[in-house]
């Protein structure tokens, strides 16, 4: 394992981006593509097959010994969020190829083929979908979906493909059996605080939190902020307002349970200085690992909006916009890991991931895994996200042990 290897491909790679402050690597856009067709170059040279399919992803393959057998398979994404951060993704993406290389140059030659995916538009920040690229491979996600999709600048999904010589029309041809794989891991920087508030090197991902998303609309009355007195206003910044405490509350009384809930998105109209807001849009992610614990926010969450219609006098009207289910990672593979982060000396424990990943799309048709090294001061999704180099070296040597073991079986 070469740390300067890593490290250098890693700056490597921080210039396929935009001008703006961070990373601007965004999905089906020339510089990604750039970026992938870069990393093909680097697979190619180390033995290894490439190919990019009609979603985006790109497959690298190694052979193994054993003709038959099913694929071992690392990943993670080079796409980013605007005016994101380095490590999110390439940590895996990079990782994987250093396990890989690593291989090589010990003579090591596996029995099973070994796979490196770097999946297509992971993030949702263009078109407000995430993880296409793993939905689409596990047949999570329809053409008919995807020609709906456009982003901020009306480019329909449709048209972004196209511009970087992919097909919506060959997509079918992305979905794999479930036999292809026998195993899916992906290295990621975990995004949160935890490993490294609690002085830890490793966490070994035990689930990903399923969210559920609702839009809430609270429908006041617009008047002069000078001429309406207190007693006969209907405000719906105000109502909202009750509403943000209320699910910060609910969130914090559900901690315990690993639950969190988030007021994301708050507008207001007319939004003058002297109207009284008429309007109040807010959006709202509730997420968490245990089911039951997520349903008691929302149901609270309905309780507070019926007592504050009558309360306040105005009108509260709440959409869901998504609901999903947690995904456990396989018991085996978690037991492993632990095993073997312990076997190296690691300092590790088992812990959910908040965020969603495309392990979580993987682990739906493959037996999967999942491993975090720390965010320095939890930071992602950010200019100043930061994991240091001899963590991430930890996490790589993790994942080259845990192929190995599998490969053994």
């Amino acid at each position: 394992m070469n740390k300067e290897r890593v490290k250098h491909l890693i700056e490597v790679f921080g210039n396929y981006s935009f001008e703006g402050e961070g990373i601007n690597r965004i999905a089906y856009t020339n510089v990604e593509t750039a970026a992938k067709h870069h990393f093909m170059r680097l697979c190619m040279a180390q033995g290894m097959t490439v190919r990019m399919d009609a979603i985006g992803n790109v497959i690298a393959r190694k052979d193994g010994l054993k003709d038959g057998l099913p694929v071992i398979a690392m990943g993670s994404h080079l796409d980013s969020v605007y005016d994101g951060g380095l490590f999110d993704g390439l940590v895996g993406v990079i990782g994987g190829l250093e396990v890989v290389t690593s291989l090589n140059e010990q003579g090591i030659i596996t029995n099973h083929p070994i796979e490196i995916i770097v999946f297509a538009c992971e993030e949702s920040s263009r078109f407000g979908v995430s993880t296409i690229g793993s939905k689409v491979m596990t047949n999570q996600l329809s053409a008919k979906e995807l020609l709906s999709l456009k982003d901020r600048n009306e480019i329909s999904f449709e048209d972004a493909l196209s511009s970087q010589n992919l097909s919506i029309e060959k997509i079918d041809e992305v979905v794999r059996n479930k036999s292809e794989l026998k195993a899916f891991i992906e290295l990621h920087i975990e995004q949160g605080p935890i490993l490294e508030k609690e002085q830890l090197e490793i966490g070994v991902v035990t689930s990903i939190a399923a969210p559920a998303r609702y839009q809430i609309k609270v429908l006041g009355e617009a008047a002069h902020s000078g001429t309406t007195p207190m007693e006969y206003r209907k405000d719906a910044l105000a109502a909202a307002s009750e509403l943000v405490l209320k699910i910060e509350s609910l969130g914090i009384k559900e901690s315990v349970y690993s639950t969190v809930a988030t007021v994301g998105v708050l507008s207001i109209k007319p939004g003058g200085m002297n109207i009284i807001p008429g309007e109040a849009l807010l959006q709202v992610d509730i997420r968490g690992i245990d089911m039951e614990s997520r349903n008691r926010v929302t149901e609270e969450l309905i309780e507070t909006i019926f007592l504050l219609k009558n309360q306040r006098n105005v009108e509260i009207e709440i959409i869901k916009l998504s609901e999903e289910q947690s995904v456990p990672m396989d018991e085996y593979y978690i037991d492993l890991l632990l095993m073997l982060a312990e076997k190296n000396n690691f300092k590790v424990k088992k812990m959910s991931s908040g965020a969603g990943h495309d392990v979580m799309n993987m682990a739906k048709l493959f037996k999967s895994a999942m491993i975090f090294v720390p965010s320095k001061y939890g930071i992602s999704h950010n200019p100043k996200e930061y994991t240091c180099i001899q963590e991430i070296m930890k996490g790589i040597s993790l994942m080259k042990d845990f192929l190995l073991a599998v490969d053994k079986e």
